[in-house]
């Protein structure tokens, strides 16, 4: 099964960027489609292998920031060549 994951990190504390930039580059180190916007991050591909990685990335981002969420929604399909028809 495909999914669509889209990621918000939000550290609590006033220096932020440095910590929502190295999640991202984190992310893009492990070669899954992503598309990057200034409000979130998705991630698509197979369920196993996104699920992994995000296992993997997500816990030393939260341990990076101290205080802070990652806000996480899952599609059940791969969503990264959407266009609106509209």
């Amino acid at each position: 099964m495909n999914i669509s994951v889209e990621l918000t990190l939000t550290p609590l504390k006033d220096d932020f960027e440095p910590a929502i930039i190295n999640f991202i580059k984190s992310l893009r180190s492990s070669g899954a489609t992503m598309i990057e916007t200034p409000l979130s991050t998705q991630v698509f591909g197979d369920y196993d292998i996104i699920m992994k990685l995000l296992t993997e990335k997500i816990k030393p981002a939260l341990a990076s920031i101290g205080n802070g969420l990652i806000h996480m929604k899952i599609v059940t399909s791969d969503r990264s060549d959407y266009e609106p028809n509209f």
